[in-house]
């Protein structure tokens, strides 16, 4: 059965976006960039909300600017064919390799997780992967914590006052002393595990 991960960059006090919307302080160094090629890699399926969506339309045209570097070519190559399911209320249509969600994201998680294929099912942007938590679809927690303390935004982790127990699975701390930490969700015995 395919794994739900939720992959993102991190402020050290805990949050994806700023309080200005600001998302300055997560411009990765090609260590970093090159750790997100190798990870989408992995990823079969990518469930987004639609203003992740609206952020990552850019890399739909990006190949076509000269100046992309190697490693922005690259994600382009792998980023653009991946399959993403957008949820929106509000977008009626999409691009791309893109598809807006027909049913719950309980319901698309479950069905992703029955179909054949390989590859992860990643879940971006926090608000979404807040409900994805809520409902105890998430199997594994994984990100790039920067080291910044940018005061407030929005949260990584849904402050929903539940407990999760994680199990650490893989550290690593780059040159620019970001660290990518990866959990997964500890399930008591007999419960789905991955």
């Amino acid at each position: 059965m395919r794994s739900v991960t939720y992959s993102m960059n991190v402020s050290l006090d805990g949050y994806v976006v700023g309080p200005d919307g600001g998302i300055d302080w997560t411009t990765p160094d090609e260590e970093v960039f090159r750790f997100w090629i190798d990870e989408i890699r992995q990823v079969g399926v990518h469930l987004m909300g639609r203003r992740l969506y609206e952020t990552m339309l850019y890399w739909e045209t990006a190949d076509q600017d000269p100046s992309l570097g190697d490693a922005e070519r690259e994600w382009t190559s792998l980023w653009n064919p991946l399959p993403k399911v957008v949820f929106s209320t509000t977008l009626s249509t999409v691009r791309g390799s893109a598809r807006l969600a027909s049913g719950s994201l309980a319901d698309e998680i479950a069905r992703l997780r029955a179909e054949p294929g390989e590859g992860d099912i990643a879940i971006g942007g926090a608000t979404l992967a807040a409900q994805a938590a809520a409902a105890g679809l998430i199997d594994e927690y994984r990100a790039v914590v920067y080291p910044v303390l940018i005061g407030g935004g929005v949260p990584f982790f849904a402050h929903d006052e539940r407990r999760v127990d994680l199990e650490l699975v893989e550290t690593r701390t780059f040159r620019s002393k970001a660290v990518y930490v990866r959990y997964r969700v500890a399930r008591p015995a007999g419960v789905y595990e991955t």
